[in-house]
């Protein structure tokens, strides 16, 4: 047996006591540290500055629908680049929201570029309020897996508090799409315990399977690590923010999909789409051609299994919490001969 590195306990030891101060924290707390700390880093904001499909979308969205007079919040401004558009169309006023240290160089920012009528504001946005409802809410709350940084708590609750009958919400129309996919064979890597590598198996090591939900989901940016769909993709749920209810919304999707593209399933695509109009979307699909970049789409891992043209994949996604895809559970089966397309 070998002798313990001291150090290695110690390690162990400061580890486990930040787990259990995490633990004691509220999912809420963790999640707003953690976005403070993510989007503070310049190199964060590079990626979405330097996102052609998202600026331009969003240049876009905000010259079509925000008006001369507008007034208008800016839910997590970053860099402030998005206030400064809608201030440039016109906007009487931007509320510019954001809890990160980013906002002081959303300032000097501002400020370099003559941007006026633009008021940042440091707080979360739950801890905001006015005297009057504003005409528009603005926002770029989508994660990867689209529910991941808080999209629907903190989009909903400034509209149910500050949005004017009426009001706007930029952008509003989701769609979630969970696909089955084959990945690329060559880039491919499976659970340990479906490898055997020169004759030595890994099989045993299933007994061993880790308990860490995080180990069976990854997030990628690569679109060539997909190598196909197997069904023609069809959103899971789609909503609009401005009537969606989070306490309603569905937590139990079961669907189906029928195999045009015979081949392995290795896993499910998720990834979203959003519309401004029927000319203007914005998606993080790996084979779009026009993808929006800087985001990733996740892959939830799964046991491989053959699926021929005409089969279908009857698949079902179970959440707990829509914005913890720790707390997601899926599973894909063979539906019956009989079964419908989905």
């Amino acid at each position: 047996m070998p002798t313990q590195n001291p150090g290695h306990a110690f390690a162990r030891v400061v580890s486990a006591v930040r787990r259990l101060l995490d633990r004691n924290r509220s999912p809420d707390r963790n999640h707003r540290d953690n976005n403070r700390r993510i989007f503070s880093d310049l190199h964060a904001q590079e990626r979405m500055l330097a996102d052609r499909p998202r600026m331009t979308f969003y240049h876009a969205a905000i010259q079509r629908h925000i008006h001369p007079g507008d007034h208008v919040i800016d839910l997590g401004t970053g860099t402030g680049i998005l206030a400064a558009f809608a201030s440039r169309r016109g906007a009487a006023r931007v509320h510019a929201l954001d809890h990160s240290p980013i906002l002081k160089h959303a300032r000097s920012l501002a400020a370099a570029n003559h941007i006026e009528r633009v008021h940042f504001i440091s707080c979360h946005s739950t801890e905001f309020t006015l005297p009057a409802p504003v005409d528009v809410i603005l926002h770029e709350q989508m994660g990867d897996c689209l529910f991941d940084e808080a999209m629907l708590a903190n989009v909903c609750d400034l509209r149910d508090r500050l949005l004017k009958s009426g009001g706007r919400i930029l952008p509003a129309a989701f769609e979630l799409y969970c696909e089955p996919v084959q990945l690329n064979t060559a880039r491919h890597v499976p659970f340990i315990w479906n490898l055997n590598v020169h004759g030595y198996d890994f099989s045993s090591m299933e007994r061993h399977r880790p308990q860490d939900p995080n180990y069976y989901h990854l997030c990628g940016n690569d679109a060539a690590l997909v190598d196909r769909f197997l069904a023609e993709p069809v959103p899971a749920l789609a909503f609009d923010l401005h009537t969606v209810d989070e306490a309603t919304l569905s937590h139990d999707l079961r669907f189906q999909r029928r195999v045009i593209n015979s081949g392995r399933i290795d896993g499910l695509a998720v990834y979203f789409r959003t519309r401004v109009d029927d000319d203007l979307q914005l998606s993080s699909a790996p084979h779009d051609p026009g993808r929006a970049p800087h985001w990733g789409f996740r892959l939830l891992r799964t046991e491989p299994a053959d699926y021929a043209a005409g089969e279908v994949i009857d698949v079902k996604l179970t959440v707990d919490r829509w914005h913890d895809v720790d707390s997601w559970r899926w599973s894909h089966a063979l539906a019956p001969a009989t079964a419908a397309t989905g």
